[in-house]
């Protein structure tokens, strides 16, 4: 059974005689999944079919081709794993505020249930298909291994006054799945599902390359995370800031869209036969670092804003608004990595070759924007508008959350006072050479060239 707090209902109704409906959104797979099992549960009580429904938006906040082919690919994929399991699976192209009020009358509903996601435009989407629909709508909490209203009530301050909240509740929420039943309820055949007719349709950039290092889908995701389990674990607290290393896990994408569950990640880290420093250090990022970014986009609506900074970070930037700057470059400079900084450069052309830039680097980065725009405004908006365009996990709370640590003190203290950053956290060339071997990152970095 799924633990009844994983579940929101959003708005009571009067339930039709038609199928289950699960909208797939942020978790897109068919195993390990609290929301898909959470919608199964109430259609074998209900005895009906279980259709899941993906709704394909021609284009979402500033997604490419990359992003969009790295999604689909692993949908491709739910297509066969609930086919399997006698599920229908459904993907329409359109917003989902039109398509799945539509779906709901037209196969006249008994419910719809929906995965939890904190983002503004995923809950103005929901608040939009609530209105649209007189069905009962539940929310399910599928992607956090403690569910974002359950481990705290209010926007959390740092990691400090998290953590206690998240350890106390673990324990309660850290199970095993249950088994994703073949259902015994069918519904109407369809025709496969027009991929490449659906692919036409994106109205996205495709001037950004799809990557080819790192394979999408369910199945890779497992052999990623083996992988990383077998090899890399067993070193993490040592090598995860190295960033001419080869460390760290390259889960995060699978995270972000929801390929891989990070239950199944912490359940599979607890059975490693590796140092206990080491899997306490990956998982302090995979549950605090990671729950925490959820906490503070779902309770503070101004994420991605300046609005969004705690106060005394506000005002430490608004102090320190005309200082001199040494450097101002202009969009393009920094998106082609044409900075005086190697270091940065370097990190910016991973992110555009590769999708991903290494996790330590990304501070480095976003806080050097910081200092080379003309406000703290600026600095958000350019270093949102490069991470969401070229990161595979672009679009996530915690891309927004990490930026928002760096540029605006977010989950951070104030520091000593300093020019353009005033008592922001500030990161050197210097401090980073301390940190790992840069010329050897630089140089790794050239290669891929």
């Amino acid at each position: 059974m799924v633990d009844l707090r994983r579940a929101r209902l959003l708005k009571d109704g009067i339930a039709g005689p038609g199928p289950v409906v699960y909208w797939m959104s942020r978790d897109q797979r068919a195993r390990d999944n609290w929301a898909l099992l959470f919608a199964q549960e109430r259609a074998l009580q209900r005895k009906v079919p279980l259709v899941v429904a993906f709704s394909l938006s021609p284009s979402f906040l500033g997604a490419t081709i990359r992003q969009y082919g790295f999604m689909i690919e692993g949908l491709k994929e739910v297509e066969e794993e609930l086919a399997a399991k006698n599920i229908s699976f459904q993907v329409m192209a359109g917003n989902p505020e039109k398509t799945i009020p539509a779906m709901i009358s037209k196969l006249k509903a008994g419910l719809l249930v929906t995965d939890f996601d904190p983002l503004r435009i995923k809950r103005e989407w929901k608040e939009k298909v609530r209105e649209r629909i007189s069905v009962p709508f539940w929310e399910v909490d599928a992607h956090n291994v403690v569910p974002c209203w359950v481990a705290s009530h209010k926007q959390e301050f740092s990691a400090r006054t998290f953590r206690p909240k998240i350890d106390r509740l673990l324990p309660e929420f850290k199970v095993e799945f249950p088994v994703l039943k073949k259902h015994p309820f069918s519904w109407e055949r369809r025709a496969s599902i027009p991929w490449e007719r659906l692919s036409k349709s994106l109205r996205v950039d495709k001037s950004v390359s799809e990557v080819k290092w790192i394979k999408p889908g369910e199945k890779a995701a497992k052999r990623a995370l083996n992988s990383f389990l077998e090899r890399k674990l067993s070193s993490y607290q040592e090598v995860r800031n190295r960033s001419e290393l080869d460390g760290q896990s390259h889960l995060s994408p699978y995270l972000h869209f929801g390929q891989l569950s990070a239950q199944r990640v912490v359940l599979e880290a607890e059975k490693a036969d590796v140092p206990q420093v080491d899997r306490e250090a990956f998982l302090e990022e995979l549950i605090v670092r990671r729950e925490l970014s959820d906490n503070y986009c779902f309770y503070n609506l101004y994420y991605d804003h300046f609005e969004g900074f705690p106060d005394w970070a506000k005002k430490t930037l608004n102090q320190h608004r005309s200082d001199a700057r040494e450097y101002l470059y202009e969009l393009e400079e920094l998106e082609m990595g044409r900075t005086h900084d190697e270091l940065w450069n370097s990190a910016q052309l991973e992110m555009v070759i590769r999708g991903k830039m290494h996790g330590f680097m990304r501070m480095y980065w976003a806080k050097k924007i910081l200092e080379w725009t003309p406000s703290p405004e600026d600095a958000l908006e350019v270093a949102i508008y490069l991470n969401d365009r070229y990161e595979l996990d672009g679009r996530d709370p915690n891309g927004y959350t990490g930026i928002a640590w760096s540029i605006g003190g977010v989950h951070d203290r104030a520091w000593g006072s300093r020019p353009i950053f005033g008592k922001i956290r500030y990161m050197s060339y210097r401090g980073c050479a301390r940190k790992f071997n840069v010329p050897s990152y630089i140089e790794k970095v050239r290669a891929w060239l």
